[in-house]
This record gives structure tokens, sequence and C-alpha cells, in this order.
């Protein structure tokens, strides 16, 4: 066949989505995407209805209204944040417009995959820094930047591990990178880290760094895709050249709108996703299953090796429990477990107790 893709398509593999379903088990429960199991604000269920009513409308071009929530909430100058369908359009956004063909995109090597396809996607070369036993490595980041590094991202915290590096670490290493270079700080899982602002004081005093941050985690709207950026003026203005003017639904710019103000609700999901953390991670650990400290709602069990781990995670599966297996992070012998309510959370540690009897 002569119609063939640009280089570098056909090396993305496919991205796999958190398993919904289990064989035989009618409605299991879904600890693999590291959904809020709360779900949404009532408000921004009640927001999300009322726009039913307009679906005939054309949404707004320049969000706006979402734009002002943000800003309002965050601290933030609305003008300098963009808003697209998930943190995901933000990083191909970032990827189209910063590198292409010859230019390298820098990221750890447990980093989030959209990393990777989207530099590929764009015509980049993806590189693969080293991790310190599942945290970013800033000397690595560093020593692995060349003349061709345009974009480094990390995700603080990261997914899947769970870890964090400090605002020290931060600056130290936005400070370090080739001129040429931007620095994206992805802050899918800001908000489960209690007064931390997600980079934004180390972007409003340089010109090399961004952030992408998402409404799919903590505010419970996955399912309407929506994410926002935050940096420069020129790297919005830029980002915005190559944004679809209709890009997010009414529906979707309503729910997040209301979602953002809706603080008491943010504060009470944090509140208990800290708590069941705590809980879960204990009662693993006590269990012979490690995890490093983690900052998301997740966290990033280790077993023996990579067939315990497999094992574990039929197990569970067979008891009505989806989990996430990581080997393609690079993590064959984890699996990573969403921190769901208290039932599901005390669930979750009786069975792999169960398992772990069997094995022994």
């Amino acid at each position: 066949m002569t119609i063939t893709p640009q280089p570098g398509i056909l090396d993305i593999a496919l991205y796999q989505g958190g398993e919904a379903h289990a064989p035989g088990v009618v409605d299991p429960v879904k600890l693999s995407s590291n959904e809020n199991p709360f779900g949404p604000s009532p408000r921004a269920l009640d927001a999300f209805r009322q726009a039913a009513g307009n679906l005939h409308v054309y949404p707004s071009t320049d969000h706006a209204a979402l734009r002002a929530a943000i800003g309002e909430v965050q601290g933030l100058d609305p003008e300098r944040i963009i808003c697209g369908v998930g943190s995901d359009e933000i990083i191909s956004f970032l990827c189209y417009a910063y590198a292409g063909p010859g230019d390298e995109v820098l990221h750890t090597e447990h980093g989030f995959a959209m990393y990777r396809i989207s530099a590929l996607a764009a015509g980049a070369t993806p590189v693969v820094a080293p991790e310190d036993n599942r945290k970013t490595d800033v000397d690595a980041l560093l020593e692995a930047c060349t003349e061709r590094t345009r974009l480094v991202f990390i995700a603080n915290p990261n997914n899947p591990t769970g870890t964090m590096i400090s605002q020290a670490d931060l600056e130290r290493l936005a400070d370090g990178l080739p001129e040429q270079a931007l620095l994206v700080l992805d802050g899918a899982y800001a908000e489960y880290v209690e007064d931390y602002d997600a980079g934004q004081s180390v972007i409003d005093t340089r010109e090399n760094v961004f952030m992408t941050r998402t409404f799919s985690k903590i505010y419970g709207l996955g399912g309407l895709r929506v994410g926002w950026g935050y940096g420069p003026q020129q790297i919005v203005d830029t980002l915005n050249r190559i944004r679809g003017p209709f890009n997010l639904s009414s529906p979707a710019l309503q729910a997040a709108e209301v979602a953002m103000r809706d603080v008491a609700y943010t504060d009470r999901c944090r509140i208990e996703n800290t708590r069941m953390r705590t809980w879960l991670s204990k009662a693993l650990e006590n269990l012979g299953v490690p995890s490093d400290p983690s900052f998301c709602n997740f966290i990033l069990a280790r077993f023996a090796d990579p067939a315990e781990a497999e094992a574990c995670d039929a197990h569970l599966k067979s008891r009505g429990l989806i989990v996430r297996r990581v080997g393609g992070y690079g993590l064959p012998e984890c699996l990573r477990i969403t921190i769901g309510d208290a039932t599901a959370c005390k669930r979750v540690a009786a069975e792999v107790a169960a398992f772990k009897g069997q094995v022994r």
C-alpha cells in the first residue's frame, strides 16, 4: 500500500485504559483508572443537566467563564489559561507546537504514556531518563538534555508511581535546562497534595515552565474530558492557534466551572482519599506488600516478582476487584490500586490477605 502515515506514527502502541469488566462478575469495583469513587460535585451534576436544554447552540470558543473560575479559585491570571479535552489534549498541543522531526521530548522512565505518544505523533523523538527508585531524578533529566531537547515532561506527583519531588528540585530542574527547552509540569494529581501549588510559583518567576491540569481526577469529570494549562502568555497564545474553536462542549464547560468553584466538595474528597490511602497502604504493608509514600489517589503495590503480581491481579479480578497492571510502564512486579471508598479499600485488603494465604 502506498498510502502511509508519517514517520513515528506506527511506533505508537495503542493506549490501553484501565479495564472496567471482569469475566463472570456482575458490577465489579473498578480501581484501575484513578477515578474519584464519590463522583463529581452534586452542583456540577446539576449544571450538566441544566446545560442539556441548549445542546443546539455552539459552545463558547474562548472558555472565558471556565477560565475565570479557574483563575479565581487557583489565584491565576485567566488570560494565561488554556482549556482542552483533558490534559491529554494540552500535552498534544505542546508537542505539535514545540517539537517535530529532529527534536527530542524528554520524560522519566515511569512517566505518563501520553508523553511518548504525543511526541511520536508530532514526529519528534521521545527520550527516557532513569528514575531513582521510582522517583523523578533531576540530575538524570539534566544529563539527558541535548541541543535537540525541546520539551521536558514530568508529572508531580507522578503516575503510576505516586511519588513527587520538592519545590527546590523543580526550581533546580527549570534553571538547569538548555535555553531552548520548555519544562512541562503535569499536575493531574496536584489537588491531592495539601498546600501544593502544582508549580505555579516556579512558573510565575520563569519563562520556561508550563503546567497542565485536569478535571478527570479529584473533580470526578473523567467522562466529560476537560483539562487546562497555565504558563507564560506567549506559550498560551501559541497553543490557542492550534486549538480547535469548539473543542469543549457546553455541558462540559458548565459542569467544570461549577466543579472548580465547589471547593468544599473538593476538600472533602481530598481528606477522605488521604485517610483511606494511609489505611490501605499500611494494611498491605502488613501483608508484605509495600508501596512508596503516595501523594495521589492510588498506591503502587509492589510484589515479590511479576508472577506474583499477575497472580494477585487474577485473584482480585475473580473477586470483582479490577486494579491496574503496569508492566507497560516498566513495573511488571507492581499493581496500581486506585483508592476507592472505605468498603472498596477494605475488600482489597481482605482479598490480598486471602491471596497471600493461598500462596504461602
